[in-house]
């Protein structure tokens, strides 16, 4: 976590750099911190060799931007929000990497930015019902695969909000990038949506409150959302659109692209098409291709085999009769003791004995009504 301080100078230095991104971010990581930049705002070309006139003109006067961050801090305070900076380890990493990732983040939520697998799911605003059908079954399928998983979109009309809603339904956190400040919901009929997000993902921006909903700031939320996850997916697109900024940059970052294909002819599925021909995004038609194509399923076989080793490991100091009930009870858990007896073929007095040790092992448990449950 970042002191106060710093998150006061960067939010102040955001403001002053008036989203100079590539600007800001390079004087951020010569200097090293905002607060240091504030402390030699009168030397600047001293440390920075080719710092431009214009800029170092205008880091001499942080009036206006240190008291707009003064309100925004206690905007923040009072409603929970966190500011994340480039050298907080909850900043998402992965954005770090991005040559104009922002100085600093405004967040809400409970997610984990920087989670092992991270994906973002894009597209048309006039989603189709192919393509709620395609989220749906893709999110649903995903479940199977790859069981944990951050989804990310900007919250808008269209394939943003099925892809959080989908995730929601499947037990996914989800975040929502935002073109605006958090202290309003863009459009506001997501907001019962996003209140759920908040539960269970989050709302990301760099944008201060009191920032409208331009067009210009979706361009540059475009960036976070690809910038912060380790694959694109375009579902619909029609030729020009937010999804298809989102999958270039994405490929400008090196990260992956996917797309789902769509009949010849039809309007938003021509922009995937044209990502598929020309190379930008990889064909895909259901979550397994896409789990394959990044390699995850090697990672889940990899867990699934160390669960099966403990397993097999519990059952070294198993006798073949205990294993047998063992294997009853995983098939149908919480038998009693005659059904156990005849579906094992073990003796009653037998049986009992074995259970017994079988509970000082820790393996089972017995419950009211001479019913076993298994514990493994």
């Amino acid at each position: 976590m970042m002191n106060e301080q710093e998150i006061f100078y960067a939010m102040a230095l955001t403001r002053l750099t008036n989203f100079n991104f590539q600007q800001a971010l390079e004087l951020y990581r010569i200097v090293g911190s905002a607060q240091q930049i504030y402390e030699h705002r009168n030397d600047i070309g001293d440390i920075v060799e080719d710092c431009s006139p214009h800029l170092m003109e205008a880091l001499k006067d942080w009036n206006e931007p240190m008291k707009r961050a003064e309100l925004e801090l206690k905007f923040m305070q009072e409603h929970q929000i966190r500011a994340l900076t480039l050298n907080d380890d909850d900043y998402p990493q992965r954005l770090c990497e991005c040559p104009d990732a922002p100085i600093i983040l405004y967040y809400k939520g409970n997610a984990d930015l920087n989670q092992a697998k991270i994906i973002n799911i894009v597209g048309t605003r006039q989603c189709t019902q192919y393509g709620q059908d395609l989220i749906r079954r893709f999110v649903n399928a995903l479940r199977e695969h790859c069981p944990e998983v951050l989804i990310v979109s900007g919250l808008a009309y269209g394939v943003d909000i099925n892809a959080h809603r989908q995730a929601l339904e499947n037990g996914y956190p989800t975040v929502g990038v935002l073109a605006h400040g958090l202290d309003q919901i863009y459009p506001y009929r997501h907001r019962e949506t996003a209140a759920k997000m908040l539960e269970h993902g989050g709302l990301l921006t760099e944008f201060m409150t009191q920032t409208n909903a331009d067009k210009a700031n979706f361009v540059r939320r475009n960036r976070i959302v690809a910038g912060m996850s380790d694959a694109c997916i375009v579902v619909e697109s029609a030729a020009k659109g937010g999804g298809l900024i989102t999958a270039e940059i994405a490929q400008s970052y090196d990260r992956a692209v996917f797309a789902f294909p769509g009949a010849v002819g039809m309007t938003y599925s021509e922009g995937c098409n044209n990502l598929i021909r020309d190379n930008v995004a990889a064909l895909i038609s259901n979550a397994k291709d896409f789990v394959k194509a990044m390699g995850w399923q090697e990672e889940v076989r990899r867990q699934q085999a160390l669960v099966d080793g403990i397993e097999r490991n519990l059952f070294v100091d198993l006798s073949p009769e205990e294993t047998r009930i063992v294997c009853l009870l995983q098939q149908t858990n919480d038998l009693q003791l005659n059904i156990l007896s005849v579906k094992s073929g073990i003796p009653i007095g037998q049986l009992t004995a074995l259970l017994f040790q079988m509970e000082m092992k820790g393996v089972i448990k017995p419950l009211a009504g001479g019913i076993y449950h298994l514990l493994l």
